[in-house]
């Protein structure tokens, strides 16, 4: 990994950060910070931990800010009764917006101790320094503590948001790599996820889902399930069937014999949408559009000498996380407490409440880490199971663990698109005009989106079918409109969105949403042109490009690639692929050298990224490698199968994902910006690492493929075509 620093000058402080939407929302400074008698700093934050990194570089944030050791930064576990309500962890925002607000309490939260240590020793408050939480003067004499300086009552006050942040020249923990706080457990094999909670008198649930979607329950013979000595409860609601035993493997078995005895009938059948449905049957469906930008150019026209039209595909795709989803739920009177991984608490708390009848402040909802997720999988799902069975046997904790069949059939996918691309160039083939037409599926379902629970096990019950997805808004970032604008020079410019509202599959928020495939499309229409106009692809961008950053790390990811240098070899191919996630988040480019032969392998990917201040360049690595190594995997292999009654991608031979012998190497260079504001990283790689792999591709065969994956199949269709 490289890191080149461009820091500010010596001396010169910052002014102080915006107050962004996290603290707007949570004001009060004890929303945030904490002190213990036992030393330690409490740290509370509304975003979670998936596996990204995001509580370590929050504690660095928090240390730096306050003076103290890394290590007496301990992170309270989110919950809905306590801390700042943040909303989703999500879209790359966390450094963004709750790295923001933590800098900007912890900044004040030490001007405070400050002043008040000033106060008690007649010594100006520039005079005084903090030395790992202790407050000392010009000689090094102690003034006080945080512990005994800041009470309770200073910290119920808001934040003053006057408070300048360190100036980064003088960062001595941001910047630099700590040790992942929450990692330690998962390595020894101790407890660390939803899956190893065991509290007292926990029961274990499992769920009888219908065959198909719109199957619903005509009858249930419970009689033999009820007889077996470990089974507690058998719950029926509406087409919400399951059981709760003493055991796991009890309540698996008794599963079993209750879907024996079990008769469903299709309400419907899903026609002409299952084997052979293609993506590109997305275009031309009734929808919703959403025109993302029009900038007209009435001289453009005459300066178009031929154009250029292509439509670039994805399947639906699954999150196919390795752990399946798991959650605990206890039912205490008329309150419920629900234990689970979900991506949005306060959401979650809402939809529980608003599905189960009862008052928000009647369900708290507690994250507790699992297996990784990237996007809008099984973890609300089954917390909204664990709560119906609970309810069945009050008092007792009742764990849900999907099967790995649940997982794959009944997950929320991240939506089938298809985009449709009409480009003018010029007598030099550079870009004049540009359309662009995203067409897919929703990309949001999230519990409670529109005042709708949204949850599986609560529309089964209500014996309702799930609702169409909805887009989130373009102004954080939308769905299908996701990097739909190109970044390049154009002159004439359209761009609009269809969410189409006929859907085969439930679909919902999957890793950078409609991004992947918008940046495939955008930079495999690039590629595409830079062929026709006999130019370099990487000088064929520049030209395009002019935004300085982004030209910045197109030229790095360049360099340490050796693209100048690159050798033509048989069957090896090279491709390169950029973007700047939703247009506010970090810049990304990325090469890499496939092999075509009777299967596409990637051998190596270099990606360069800015995404501002780096605060852990160890932590933003891990984040980069491991985005790439997801999108070379929905590249090459993931696609959803479907027939006309229900999904048949259940398992890992009909859903197969990357293994580790055809993992690339990910080499990453970090250009650091530390006076800059940090952006957002964990989805900045997906859309240029599939445009790469695309444009490698096609340097290697000389065919170019547009629909994702690109698969052998796919790979020789399109040569016997060529």
């Amino acid at each position: 990994m490289t890191s080149a620093r461009s820091g500010a000058a010596p001396g010169v402080a910052t002014v102080p950060d915006p107050p962004g939407p996290s603290l707007r929302a949570n004001p009060l400074r004890s929303s945030w910070v904490g002190f213990a008698p036992d030393g330690t700093v409490l740290l509370h934050v509304g975003k979670v931990e998936l596996g990204q990194g995001i509580l370590t570089a929050l504690v660095q944030i928090a240390a730096e800010e306050l003076d103290v050791d890394v290590q007496r930064v301990v992170v309270v576990p989110a919950a809905t009764d306590r801390g700042p309500e943040e909303g989703l962890t999500a879209g790359s925002r966390s450094v963004m917006d709750s790295g923001t607000a933590v800098r900007a309490v912890c900044a004040d939260v030490r001007a405070g101790a400050l002043a008040a240590a000033s106060v008690r020793t007649g010594v100006p408050a520039d005079r005084l320094t903090v030395f790992d939480g202790a407050v000392r003067d010009g000689a090094g004499w102690a003034c006080g503590t945080y512990w005994d300086l800041v009470d309770r009552a200073a910290l119920d006050t808001p934040v003053t948001g006057t408070v300048a942040p360190k100036d980064p020249a003088r960062h001595v923990v941001v910047g630099r790599p700590v040790p992942r706080v929450e990692l330690l457990p998962k390595l020894s094999g101790a407890p660390a996820f939803v899956h190893d909670l065991a509290l007292p008198g926990q029961l274990s649930g499992r769920v009888v889902r219908p065959p198909s979607p719109s199957a619903r329950l005509v009858s249930c013979d419970d009689g033999p399930v009820r007889d077996l000595p470990a089974v507690v409860a058998v719950v029926q609601q509406g087409d919400f069937l399951g059981v709760v035993a003493t055991r796991e493997e009890e309540a698996v078995r008794a599963a079993e014999r209750l879907r024996a005895g079990t008769r469903w009938q299709d309400r419907e059948q899903r026609s002409g949408r299952g084997a052979g449905w293609h993506p590109g049957q997305l275009v031309g469906r009734p929808a919703e559009v959403t025109e993302v930008l029009r900038r007209p150019d009435p001289a453009a026209a005459g300066r178009v000498v031929s154009g250029f039209r292509a439509t670039y595909t994805r399947p639906y795709v699954a999150h196919a996380s390795i752990g399946p989803g798991c959650a605990v739920a206890r039912w205490d009177g008329g309150r419920l407490e629900v234990w689970c991984a979900s991506q949005g608490i306060h959401p979650l708390r809402r939809a529980l409440a608003t599905a189960l009848g009862l008052a928000p402040e009647a369900v708290v909802v507690r994250h507790v880490e699992g297996a990784g997720c990237y996007g809008h999988n099984s973890a609300d799902d089954v917390a909204c199971d664990a709560a119906l069975l609970a309810r069945a046997v009050p008092g007792r904790p009742v764990q849900v663990v999907w099967s790995r069949d649940d997982e794959f059939a009944w997950e929320p996918y991240g939506p089938a698109m298809a985009v449709e691309v009409a480009i003018g160039v010029d007598e030099r083939g550079d870009l004049v005009t540009w359309s662009h037409d995203s067409w897919g599926n929703g990309h949001l379902s999230r519990p409670h989106t529109g005042g709708r629970p949204r949850l599986l096990g609560a529309a089964h019950a209500a014996g309702a079918t799930t609702v169409a997805a909805a887009d989130p808004p373009l102004a954080t970032g939308g769905g299908n409109a996701r990097d739909a604008v190109p970044e390049y020079a154009v002159a004439e410019l359209g761009v609009r969105a269809h969410r189409v509202l006929d859907t085969p599959l439930r679909t919902s928020a999957l890793r950078g949403l409609g991004a992947t495939v918008n940046v495939f499309a955008i930079e495999s229409a690039v590629d595409e042109l830079a062929t026709r106009a006999g130019a370099d692809p990487l000088e064929y961008r520049l030209r395009q490009l002019h935004d300085e950053r982004a030209r910045a790390v197109v030229r790095a990811v360049a360099e340490r690639s050796g693209w100048a240098g690159r050798q033509p070899e048989e069957s090896v191919g090279w491709g390169l692929g950029y973007s700047r996630y939703k247009g506010v988040c970090g810049y990304c480019a990325v090469v890499a050298r496939v092999e075509a032969v009777t299967e596409l392998r990637v051998s190596d990917l270099w990606v360069a990224v800015d995404v501002g201040q780096v605060v852990n360049p160890d932590g933003l690595a891990n984040q980069l490698e491991g985005g790439a190594v997801q999108a070379t995997s929905w590249a090459l292999c993931e696609q959803v199968t479907f027939n006309d009654r229900a999904v048949t991608s259940r398992d890992w031979d009909g859903y197969p994902i990357l293994r580790f012998p055809d993992v690339p190497q990910v080499h990453v260079t970090l250009l650091d910006r530390p006076e800059q504001p940090p952006l957002g990283a964990g989805e900045v790689t997906g859309g240029p690492v599939t445009a790469a792999l695309g444009n490698g591709l096609a340097d290697a065969i000389g065919v170019r493929v547009r629909d994702l994956p690109l698969t052998p199949e796919r790979i020789a269709a399109a040569i016997l075509a060529g």
